[in-house]
């Protein structure tokens, strides 16, 4: 399917101006910026329906910044103007998206857009696991104003997320911890370019004592319709040290906690296979990244 119903383009500069517009074309207007997967949605047929293209290209949400306790990226900030930032560089912290950014190749790289990867709630991405493992959270903008959506919360579904008809994404935030942090990200694929048949990011820090006393694990990638939290494998770490032992226990317990999708790029059996060694793996580079 295509967009064979594609009639009106559009490229406002303010969000008052983008929000007109979604109330214009309630259910026929689709916001894009970077545009690098209007061919994926496509090949799904869900973007048969769209009459109206609404570009945010030119709104000044192309943005890094650290203020008020947290990381803010801006909506239309590349792939590549995130990994070059300097707020994010060699910090443990955000270690996972600099992992998850790292491999699309630099076409991608290049006009990607962060809030147009995670708006667009495909369960095969990276970077949305990336930032659920930072407790990162989406702002969107609507005739009411402006509201937080916890990341866990915003999304609904296979592509589905929760976004008002007359709201769009603006920026994600990343909150800082007061003490010593790391994360972390892997995931598993076909090719080089390919999306990810799994993928996994935890976020861990440790007391003075090395024990770890806040993780957070969330593997996807096809594991379900949206990624999945990993409660059991947070249990045991938290408490406990850092080391080899541990992560492979909260690698089998996320393997356990799992029932991943079925199909024909992998099988459910391999993506819990494989939850246990991607688990495992980003764990011991998040901690390797504490230690450092």
């Amino acid at each position: 399917m295509t967009l064979n119903r594609l009639q009106h383009y559009h490229l406002p500069d303010s969000g008052n101006a983008v929000i007109d517009l979604l109330e214009k074309y309630p259910d026929e207007a689709m916001i894009v910026a970077g545009g690098t997967f209007v061919h994926g949605l496509a090949a799904r047929g869900l973007v048969s329906h769209v009459e109206a293209l609404i570009d945010v290209s030119r709104l000044g949400l192309n943005f890094v910044r650290t203020d008020e306790g947290r990381l803010w990226i801006g909506a239309t900030t590349t792939f590549r103007e995130l990994l070059e930032s300097p707020e994010i560089a060699g910090q443990p912290l955000f270690g996972a998206i600099r992992d998850a950014l790292s491999w699309p190749p630099p076409q991608v790289r290049n006009a990607a857009t962060i809030g147009g990867c995670v708006a667009a709630a495909c369960p095969f991405f990276d970077m949305p696991v990336a930032l659920l493992a930072l407790a990162g959270a989406v702002s969107a903008q609507g005739r009411s104003g402006v509201r937080e959506v916890p990341l866990q919360e915003f999304y609904d579904g296979l592509f589905e997320n929760t976004l008002k008809a007359d709201e769009f994404v603006i920026d994600m935030s990343v909150p800082l911890p007061t003490g010593r942090a790391a994360s972390a990200f892997a995931k598993l694929e076909t090719n080089a370019n390919d999306l990810a048949i799994l993928n996994a990011a935890v976020l861990v820090s440790a007391g003075s004592g090395g024990t770890c006393d806040m993780a957070r694990v969330f593997v996807g990638g096809g594991v379900g319709e949206t990624p999945v939290r990993s409660r059991a494998a947070e249990e045991v770490l938290i408490g406990n040290a850092l080391t080899a032992e541990h992560f492979v226990a909260a690698g089998e317990a996320a393997r356990n906690e799992i029932d991943p999708l079925d199909d024909h790029r992998a099988s459910a059996a391999y993506r819990k296979a494989m939850t246990a060694v991607y688990v495992q793996r980003v764990l011991e580079k998040a901690a390797a990244r504490l230690r450092a």
